[in-house]
């Protein structure tokens, strides 16, 4: 499996004109490790500009065509950003040679800020939808939920948003189904970031 997910990705960028890059294989690695450890909980972190969102937009690829029953959620910190991943995702489905049968004819649920692709009948969620860190998420259900930038300055420059943005992350355990995996993309902007864990005061 983790050498199809890197050929998923090379035949991605044959089509861009691009070699995958180490540290692209690196960070595919180890989305495809926290997909399949038991806790299904990771945080990537990685200097800016590495291009952490584009892997993990093709790592979600992989996996609806994986898996096409996969509902994923894309939370940024506003809805112009995780609308951005979902754009990418969509390309990749759209071009990518391995998922042509995946775009639905006619495309009925193929926008900007939600896909579904062709899949078995009964899910009531979209193959993909994003929203932002702020918005309504009640009632949603995902196997894959992709925080992405959800700590920027403007939702972390104080203690009260903090909090705030801790407390809708806490929300994010009631839509995630058993067994699904969470991952966070981010850069910390605070000392107080969300990103740290007990184990960084040891």
């Amino acid at each position: 499996m983790l050498t199809q997910v890197h050929q998923f990705a090379d035949s991605w960028n044959d089509i861009l004109g691009y070699k995958t890059p180490k540290h692209h294989k690196d960070m595919l690695n180890f989305l495809y490790d926290v997909w399949q450890s038991p806790n299904h909980r990771g945080l990537l972190m990685a200097f800016r500009h590495s291009g952490k969102s584009t892997i993990v937009g093709i790592f979600a690829a992989y996996i609806l065509y994986l898996r096409p029953k996969t509902r994923i959620l894309v939370l940024s910190a506003h809805t112009v950003l995780a609308a951005r991943m979902v754009q990418h995702i969509k390309n990749i489905l759209e071009n990518h040679p391995l998922c042509f049968d995946m775009v639905p004819n006619p495309k009925k649920e193929w926008a900007n800020d939600k896909i579904t692709i062709n899949r078995p009948i009964g899910i009531r969620e979209p193959s993909v939808i994003c929203q932002g860190i702020h918005g309504n998420i009640t009632g949603m259900r995902a196997d894959l939920i992709i925080c992405d930038d959800v700590e920027v300055p403007n939702t972390s420059n104080t203690p009260q948003k903090r909090e705030a943005l801790r407390e809708k992350l806490r929300e994010l355990d009631f839509i995630l189904s058993p067994n699904g995996t969470m991952i966070y993309i981010g850069t910390p902007h605070t000392m107080d970031t969300i990103y740290r864990t007990s184990d960084d005061d040891d």
